[in-house]
């Protein structure tokens, strides 16, 4: 739900402040992250005071992977703006990426008693609900999520995820939620590998196919829900070794990278 540094900079329109947040963007964009890190800092300096400033620089922080940097930055916007629903999702989503799930899960949920209309669009709530072992909870929030984005196999498969570890694998195959539409690469081979109509192979396969550009992306996420399923299936060591692949081999730059890396650092562990 973060919306990013760019976000984070259009956001800002106090004077000074704007031109520094200016500065920052364009480094960053251009590859001068010291630059922009020294022009962050210059923001937090002299703009203290403004939640903007710090928003600002855990946006900045986030985007470098500098994960723990970014949540206490966020915490200081947040203690200047404490009912600001965009900062507790900011802050949340940082404190998944460092592992903090129960942190991150109070943070998710305060953001939606904050702003109750983004509830149903909260699928990084589903996740981290997942990953608390909250499954009943991660249930309803991804039948929440169809309403407003049906056409999502990833929310399908969370879903199955989450009943998975409540009701059981084959109880979670017959209530597995259906979806049309979703014309990402591979994601039909990934719904009806859940559904028990495909084999891992043919989502690999799948993924493996069309445009170069696009194939680095397609085989993280055929690798990533391959393992998802084999860990479900009751099979730890084919998970492991496909969610390896999906981190060291396939990194993409989105949130659900963030969430293979978890997941695997929690099966090391």
């Amino acid at each position: 739900m973060a919306i990013g540094l760019a976000g984070a900079v259009a956001m800002l329109a106090s004077g000074g402040l704007d031109e520094l947040a200016g500065q920052v963007r364009r480094a960053y964009a251009a590859g001068r992250n010291a630059e922009a890190r020294a022009a962050a800092d210059r923001a937090v300096a002299l703009f203290g005071d403004q939640a903007g400033s710090w928003t600002l620089r855990g946006s900045l922080r986030e985007a470098l992977g500098a994960y723990a940097g970014a949540a206490a930055d966020f915490t200081q916007a947040i203690e200047r703006q404490p009912r600001s629903a965009d900062l507790h999702n900011r802050r949340g989503a940082v404190r998944f990426k460092l592992g903090l799930i129960e942190a991150s899960v109070a943070d998710f949920d305060r953001a939606v008693a904050l702003d109750p209309a983004q509830e149903p669009h909260h699928w990084q709530r589903g996740i981290a609900y997942y990953y608390a072992a909250r499954f009943a909870d991660g249930v309803r929030q991804f039948e929440l999520h169809r309403q407003v984005n049906p056409d999502d196999v990833e929310n399908a498969v969370w879903h199955f995820l989450c009943n998975a570890r409540a009701t059981g694998f084959a109880s979670a195959r017959r209530a597995l939620l259906p979806v049309k539409g979703d014309a990402r690469v591979p994601m039909a081979e990934i719904h009806r590998l859940f559904a028990g109509r495909a084999r891992p192979e043919e989502v690999l396969a799948a993924a493996a196919r069309g445009a170069p550009a696009q194939r680095n992306a397609q085989l993280f996420y055929a690798h990533l829900y391959v393992g998802l399923f084999h860990e479900a299936a009751g099979d730890p060591e084919r998970a492991g070794e496909h969610l390896r692949r999906a981190v060291r081999e396939h990194r993409v730059n989105h949130f659900m990278w963030d969430v293979a890396r978890v997941h695997l650092e929690r099966m090391a562990r």
